[in-house]
Parts: structure tokens; C-alpha cells; sequence
């Protein structure tokens, strides 16, 4: 049982130490999955914000470009008449310098076209548009929002300025800048994936984006203006869904210093992301070979476990089955040895020699007696042996002692019991035949003390009997036996007539 329990317990232990592996590694793949994501987000935001100062140079050259063609154009027409006569005429000497696409108009305070850049110019009623309207009631210049251009149909934003003659409104200059002149930064930025580049008013109108939008788009309302932009000139954040398409966006934004302008750099958050994915990716695979590696092991572990606990198992019913029989065993031989006393009694009873061979087999009894009692197979106590021994000699004999016990209980290896009792027996009945000869009765010492550092132990037997000569002691049969028994224990012996007799040896029990 005691097997099974302890196969049990490694059983726990190994599964709490797999775990705990398991639990940490997954903790570390957990850690560098966040770190992953924190700095793919991280090379994201600095490229959009990177962008994002781009888009504004270019705007905050936009915004010059036109605000200076606006005062050259003013500037060049001080002196000119700009009645409407029916044409349209030339503005080329004034305009030279404007980029591709870009077109001047100068329209009287009727929004008659009097002077054009624009080649396939066609008569149109601008008298309803922002930036007309703004400049006659009053304002010097004027940039407009996203609109479709009523000549060709192209998106454009146009900046104005108000033209003054003898203190009245006497007209307008007009810059158009079609959107397609953001498709040179939209390729400089190239951020991948669904991309966008925008500049916005401060107002929260569109003015210009690529790729180009389907409709103007008014984000006063939008979190750009209500919070970001309140909280920071510059910065970014996470569009879950742009108000112009829906995609999910990673958004850098910056106000161009000098202009009524934000400059937008929005990259494409799932096209961002990717490195991200495939680290993950990555490391889901790590983890899934790991568990499953994890739990092919756990499985063999339990499976050696399960073997060796059915193994255990049937070791330990093994074991219980030799205990039985070993018990069994030296009962059988204490029962023998009763029986072989009983047939000594029969036939040598009265016959010298007959207590000294009754009191020896009935030691050995007492070995086997304790040993089957106890199951002390390895070891027995050599305290409880030697009292019993010492019990069983004094009642062989009849004797009527007094006996004073000093025993350290300790243990004596079954393979030397025997010896030990015997020896006991020897010493005692001897104590018992000579010490007080007139009588059965006196006073025994039987003392054993603790093993020291080498293991070896002393016992001591004394009576107060007439005592005797130890340099006259003559070879027998218990004197053989004591010299034997003490020999086989690994030890020595002595005897001190001190008022008595005194058996000190020195023995080693294990």
C-alpha cells in the first residue's frame, strides 16, 4: 500500500510539474505575443505619423501655391478693366508657374468668367458656390471644400480672393486644384494595403482625399474634431470604420501650421496588422506542438505510472503474501521448538544438563515469537527481546529474582537476534546457578545503553552474589556459547567480580 500511495504521489508531482512548464511557457508565449503586438502597433503609428507629415508639407504647398497665384493674379490686374465684355481673356502671363492641371479664373461681381487659364472654359453660374458667395460678402481669401467642377465633371477645391476697385467688390480670383494632384504623395507615402491620404478644414468639411471619394463628406461631428484634435494638434488613433468607406483604419493627423487645414495619413489597420497575424500564427503553432507534445508525454507518463502502479500492486500483494507466509514460518518454528522442549522435558527431565538446554531452545523461541508478533523481520527490539529472555530464564529455573531494568530500546537485525539471546540466556542462567547458591533469590542489573558513534553498544548483566575467580573460569559449553554469540555480534566481553559478578560487552546489534 505503501507503493501504491507513494506511485500516487509521483503521479501529482508529475502532473503539477507538467502543468506548471506548460502554464510558464504559455505565460512566455502569451508575453511575446503582447510584446509582438505592442510593437507592430507601435512601427505602424511612427509610419503613419511619418506619413502623415508628408501629406502636410505638401499640403502647406498647395495652400501657398494657390494663396501666392491669388495675389500675383491681383496683382497683375490692378489696371486692368474687368468689365464683362462677352470673351474670356487670356491670364497666361499671370499664371505662369501653376502646376499641371490647375486652373485661374477671374470672374466679375456677377460671377461672369472675364479672364481664364482653362482652355475648354464654358459659360457656368458660379454665383452659388461657397467661395464666390464668401469673398463678395466680404471675405479677403476663401478655400472651398471637396466639389465636382461643373465644367468637366472632376473633383476640385478652389481657393478665392476678393477683388477690390474704388472700395466695392469688383470681382473674383479663382485657383481650381483638381484632387488628382494628391496622387503623387499617395504614391510617395505608400503605406500598403487600403490606404487613404486627405487634408480636411479646420471646419470639418473634406476638401481633398485619395483614392478619390465618392461624395463630399462633412466630419464636424466626427471623433477626429470632437476629441482628438482638442486634445492635440498631432497624434493618432484607431478608426474601426472610416465615415468615408467603412474600412478600419490606423489614423495619423496633423494641423498645417499657417493654413485652415488637417493633413490625414490612414493606413489600413488588417494590411498593418499582418506582421502581427503572423507571429501569432507562429506562435499558436509553437504552442499547439507544445500542448500536444505536452500531453503525448502526460500520456506516457500516466501510462508508465498506471504499469508501474498495477506493478506496485502486485508487488506489494506479493509482499503481504511473503509477510503471511514468513509470519507463518516462525510461528511454525516457535510451535517446533515448544514441541522440541516438550519431548526434552519427556525424556531427559531430572537429568543434568536438562534446565541449561530447556532455558537455550526457549530464547531462541522468544526470537521467533518476536518476530512473528511484530512483523520485525528486518529488525527487532533488543530491549523488549532481552526482557523477554531474561523473564524466560528466571522461569525455567524457578528463580525468584529481582530484576532492575536500565534498556535503551533499539534495534537488533533479525540475523543477530538469536545470538543476542542466546547470550542473555547464558549469562543470566549462570547469574542464576552460581551467583546465590543457597537459594533462588536475588537481585539481577541487566542495562543496555544507546550505540555510540561506531554503532556499538554495551550491555551489562551483574548480580550481587558471592561472586567469583574470572581468572578461573574454565572452557564449557556456556562459556563456548557466550564466546560465539558475542563473536557473531561483532563485539567483546569481559567479567568484573565487584560484589558480585559483572558481564559487560560491547556489541554491535545491526
Amino acid at each position: 500500500m505503501a507503493v501504491w500511495h507513494t506511485t500516487r504521489s509521483v503521479s501529482r508531482i508529475a502532473a503539477i510539474a507538467m502543468a506548471a512548464a506548460l502554464i510558464a511557457l504559455l505565460a512566455i508565449l502569451a508575453t511575446w505575443a503582447s510584446q509582438s503586438y505592442t510593437s507592430t502597433i507601435s512601427r505602424a503609428e511612427d509610419r503613419v505619423s511619418a506619413s502623415a507629415k508628408i501629406v502636410a508639407s505638401h499640403v502647406s504647398w498647395i495652400h501657398q501655391m494657390a494663396i501666392q497665384s491669388l495675389r500675383r493674379i491681383d496683382d497683375s490686374l490692378r489696371s486692368a478693366d474687368l468689365t464683362f465684355d462677352g470673351g474670356i481673356r487670356d491670364l497666361k502671363q499671370a499664371t505662369q508657374g501653376l502646376p499641371a492641371g490647375v486652373l485661374a479664373y477671374v470672374v466679375d461681381r456677377e460671377g461672369r468668367t472675364v479672364y481664364s487659364t482653362d482652355p475648354d472654359i464654358k459659360p457656368v453660374d458660379i454665383t452659388d458656390r461657397d467661395y464666390f458667395i464668401a469673398v463678395k460678402d466680404g471675405q479677403l481669401e476663401y478655400a472651398s471644400s471637396l466639389l465636382s467642377s461643373r465644367t468637366n465633371g472632376s473633383q476640385i477645391f478652389v481657393y478665392s480672393r476678393r477683388v477690390i476697385r474704388n472700395g466695392e467688390f469688383a470681382g473674383a480670383i479663382m485657383v481650381a486644384v483638381p484632387v488628382e494632384i494628391l496622387q503623387s504623395i499617395w504614391e510617395t507615402v505608400d503605406l500598403g494595403g487600403n490606404y487613404a491620404i486627405s487634408f480636411i478644414r479646420d471646419d470639418g468639411m473634406l476638401v481633398a482625399r485619395y483614392p478619390l471619394p465618392k461624395t463630399p463628406l462633412d466630419m464636424s461631428g466626427y471623433v477626429l474634431f470632437t476629441k482628438y484634435l482638442k486634445e492635440a494638434p498631432a497624434g493618432t488613433y484607431h478608426a474601426d470604420a472610416s465615415p468615408m468607406d467603412g474600412v478600419s483604419r490606423l489614423v495619423a493627423y496633423r494641423q498645417v501650421e499657417g493654413t485652415p487645414f488637417v493633413a490625414v495619413a490612414a493606413a489600413d489597420y488588417g494590411f498593418l496588422i499582418q506582421p502581427f497575424w503572423r507571429t501569432l500564427i507562429m506562435l499558436s503553432v509553437v504552442a499547439l506542438v507544445v500542448i500536444g507534445g505536452a500531453g503525448m508525454a502526460g500520456w506516457w507518463i500516466a501510462h508508465l505510472l498506471r504499469t508501474q502502479e498495477k506493478q506496485s500492486a502486485q508487488l506489494a500483494e506479493a509482499l503481504e503474501a511473503n509477510e503471511l507466509l514468513l509470519r507463518e514460518i516462525h510461528h511454525r518454528v516457535k510451535n517446533n521448538l515448544q514441541s522440541v522442549v516438550s519431548l526434552v522435558r519427556l525424556q531427559m527431565r531430572g537429568s543434568e544438563g536438562f534446565d541449561a538446554l530447556n532455558s537455550r531452545i526457549k530464547s531462541m523461541i522468544a526470537v521467533h515469537e518476536q518476530i512473528y508478533k511484530h512483523d520485525a523481520y528486518a529488525a527487532i527490539d533488543a530491549a523488549e527481546l532481552i526482557g523477554t529472555v531474561v523473564s524466560e530464564a528466571l522461569a525455567a529455573h524457578d528463580a525468584q529474582f529481582t530484576v532492575e531494568y536500565h534498556m535503551s530500546s533499539q534495534a537488533v537485525s533479525a540475523e543477530k537476534a538469536t545470538a543476542l539471546a542466546l547470550l542473555v540466556n547464558e549469562v543470566v542462567t549462570n547469574a542464576i546457578k552460581y551467583a546465590y547458591p543457597s537459594g533462588h533469590r536475588g537481585e539481577l542489573l541487566v542495562k543496555l545503553t544507546l550505540p555510540d558513534a561506531g554503532g556499538r553498544t554495551s550491555l551489562t548483566i551483574a548480580d550481587h552474589g558471592t561472586g567469583f575467580d574470572t581468572s578461573s573460569i574454565q572452557p564449557g559449553t556456556g562459556t563456548r556459547l557466550i564466546d560465539g554469540a558475542v563473536r557473531q555480534l561483532a563485539g567483546d566481553f569481559r567479567f568484573e567480580a565487584d560484589g558480585g559478578t559483572r558481564f559487560i560487552a560491547v556489541l554491535k546489534l545491526m
